[in-house]
């Protein structure tokens, strides 16, 4: 069976007929970089991490030999870690100087990062191998910069490696925990029901005769633990430490970037209020696992023509209930009247309903044998960055940057926002710490139904009763057991689970009333949910924060030549059951159409109910901007004024107002810019006694450029500021 992973690699150089010599080396690199994550263990928090790390290694090497350019560690204090730099000689070749050092640099600091890996063998002979066909002398492990742009290269990738061992990560303790502690034991997903939990609200691990994860690796521990509950405390790219609430819980610090507050909380002793939500929200999830029904034979338009275009979300609870259809599936999205590159309608699409629920759950959930999320979107982005109707002009503004440029910068500004996001999800994750469905929907069972007291099996804390959907197991039905121990227990009209499918390449489980107890998520029998929390999610997050990323770097929200595809083989693409049962493709519009879709993935796969969604949705909007702009600021160097003695500024960075001190008196002109050139304010500076106050509280945060210039455009003084 061809494995996704592969299969997306196979499409996108077929479509475009690429060619590796065609490639910057840091696509090389970048592509490598892919490859071992997807043979290491499936971790998105520290690939988000190695895809950053590496990606600033790239950056860096190429900056350093650029003319415009400025290295974000290079030659920089970053979070208190110092890589120092000294004049050094300047290369003959430019372009081969920054093709040598961004190989170096990365090949040392993947070498680094994956040497633990369980796919370590044949990873290190495939960037052995591209160092050797590349011409260059592995061998040569000098950190002496004036040696050369190998040299540099090494130097470049032991800062890195230096700073990510005191980041907060945990490198050199393997990444592990320090003092989480599940409130919860084990559930045995393979037992029935949920007899054990202790809170609903909190997290529960899971418990396996064998567990495998997302990338195929097998472990010898079967309760695998809360996979980077304490990430919020790893030293983030562009988010702010006024952006972070740091909590306390058994005398240990929990940080939070962009706290979006609790998810509503389950509550046993009566009906109403956030419970009710808590209920809806997994209720969903078991509704909607009834649309993976081979059989029920709904066909449904999937193409661009019906599908995306979400034209409001929602911003609270309530509205979830609008947004999310509850008997039917997806969103409101209103779809597209033509493609805006051809200027004709897209064409429909009709394919099996279940058939395309069951492949958005598989593809998107990067495994087995994937990136995990955030290496999904760099694979994206390599795929879009091979369509040859995209300008690689930044912000879609501008002149035509060459491969190594363009793959440079998008990848250091993809992977600050993907780190961004591991930072802030994880760190929410970690301090909210809450349930995922199999843990919610089993424990809500366990209490009966919550919907009337004059009906068996009443308690506040049930699940609610949904005629068709969820039931109480009367007499004589056929789940009442042999001596009717089930009757007044509570079933599901479901996806049945693993144990329905003796052969997951020719057979399916189907669909069919099954007691709640032994409700699966549509996922393999060794791994059954992430190890982590649910709220919020992270495909999400990781997926919008993406989106806006890859919209504004290529300055249009829509897929080169109006739309993105990926295809699926009848029979061949599903790994978790046989299907689909017919060719399709997925089709996306636009890159957040394309993050849409991977939201709402996740509740097909009975992984997160939409009060898991949402916020992260939301929360990829406001950080992939921000990571952008943080970015931005080093694509050009901060020009120094004639006048450095006798100007300053301070606080920079600032929270709102800064002081300015200049030998001036009067009105003087200023102009504000954003890191791309764009103006965003102009205004007068009154100064006495050589001093005046800039107020920047209406602008976001972000890099600005203050600049002041004479009537015959002579600078008086130009300065980075940041604005928190």
């Amino acid at each position: 069976m061809i494995r996704k992973s592969t299969l997306f690699l196979i499409f996108s150089a077929a479509a475009c007929g690429i060619l590796q010599g065609q490639h910057s080396v840091a696509r090389l690199w970048n592509e490598r970089l892919l490859d071992g994550i997807r043979t290491d263990l499936a971790r998105p928090t520290v690939h988000a991490r190695n895809l950053f790390h590496t990606s600033v290694a790239m950056y860096d090497a190429w900056a350093v030999y650029s003319p415009n350019a400025e290295p974000y560690l290079l030659g920089k204090t970053v979070h208190g870690f110092t890589c120092g730099l000294k004049p050094f000689p300047a290369p003959s070749d430019t372009k081969a100087a920054q093709d040598e050092a961004v190989s170096f640099a990365a090949y040392r600091v993947l070498k680094h990062r994956f040497e633990n890996s369980p796919g370590k063998e044949n990873f290190y002979k495939e960037i052995d191998f591209l160092m050797d066909s590349l011409g260059y002398d592995k061998s040569n492990t000098s950190a002496n910069y004036f040696c050369g742009p190998a040299e540099m290269g090494n130097y470049i990738a032991r800062c890195v490696i230096a700073y990510g061992l005191q980041d907060g990560a945990n490198e050199a303790g393997e990444y592990a925990n320090l003092y989480y502690e599940p409130v919860n034991p084990p559930l045995y997903v393979a037992a029935p029901g949920n007899p054990d939990f202790v809170d609903l609200n909190r997290w529960q691990p899971l418990g396996f005769a064998q567990f495998i994860d997302q990338s195929g690796n097998i472990f010898e521990n079967r309760i695998p633990p809360f996979v980077s509950p304490e990430w919020g405390r790893v030293l983030p790219f562009s988010l702010k430490e006024p952006e972070a609430n740091v909590y306390q819980r058994d005398g240990h610090d929990y940080w939070v970037y962009h706290d979006p507050g609790p998810p509503p909380y389950f509550d046993t002793t009566k009906t109403g209020g956030p419970s009710e939500e808590y209920k809806w929200n997994h209720s969903v999830v078991a509704i909607w696992s009834s649309l993976l029904d081979t059989k029920d034979g709904e066909m449904i338009d999937i193409s661009p023509a019906s599908i995306g275009n979400i034209q409001e979300y929602p911003t609270t609870l309530e509205k979830y209930h609008d947004f999310y259809n509850l008997f039917e599936g997806g969103d409101p999205g209103i779809g597209y009247d033509n493609n805006p590159k051809t200027g004709l309608p897209y064409v429909p699409q009709l394919v099996h309903r279940a058939d395309y629920y069951r492949v958005l759950a598989e593809f998107w959930a990067d495994g087995p044998n994937s990136e995990t999320p955030p290496g999904h979107w760099f694979t994206i982005l390599n795929y879009v960055n091979d369509q040859t109707s995209l300008e690689k002009r930044w912000r879609g503004e501008g002149p035509v940057l060459d491969n190594l440029e363009w793959d440079v910068k998008t990848y250091f500004a993809l992977g600050g926002a993907m780190h961004d996001v591991a930072v802030t999800v994880w760190g929410i994750k970690g301090w909210y710490d809450s349930a995922r469905p199999v843990t919610a929907i089993r424990g809500m069972a366990e209490y009966g139904q919550s919907s009337d007291p004059n009906l068996p099996s009443y308690h506040p804390g049930g699940i609610p009763l949904v005629p068709g959907y969820v039931e109480l197991i009367g007499p004589g039905d056929p789940l009442q057991g042999p001596n009717g121990e089930n009757i007044g227990q509570i079933k599901l009209w479901a996806w049945k689970g693993p144990f329905y499918i003796p052969d997951p390449e020719h057979d399916v489980a189907g669909v069919g009333w099954i007691r709640a107890a032994g409700w699966w998520p549509y996922q393999r029998p060794t791994f059954v949910s992430p190890p982590f929390a649910g709220y919020v999610s992270g495909h999400s997050t990781y997926s919008r924060a993406a989106a806006e990323v890859l919209t504004a770097i290529t300055g249009d929200p829509y897929f080169p030549g109006g739309m993105g595809q990926f295809f699926c083989k009848q029979n061949q693409f599903l790994v978790f059951e046989d299907g689909p049962s017919q060719d399709l493709t997925l089709q996306w519009a636009t890159y957040r159409d394309a993050a849409d879709q991977c939201s709402l993935s996740r509740i097909y796969g009975g992984i997160h109910p939409p009060m898991d969604d949402m916020p992260g949705r939301f929360l990829g909007m406001e950080i992939g901007p921000e990571a952008l702009e943080f970015a931005e600021q080093y694509f050009h160097k901060d020009p120094l004024p004639t006048d450095v003695a006798v100007f300053s500024l301070f606080p920079n960075p600032t929270l709102s107002c800064i002081q300015i001190e200049y030998p001036y008196e009067g009105a003087l002109p200023v102009s504000i810019f954003m890191m791309d050139g764009r103006q965003v304010a102009s205004l007068e500076l009154n100064f006495a006694d050589n001093r005046a106050f800039l107020d920047l509280s209406n602008l976001h945060s972000g890099v600005y450029f203050i600049v002041s210039e004479e009537a015959n455009g002579q600078r008086r003084f130009s300065r980075k500021v940041i604005r928190l």
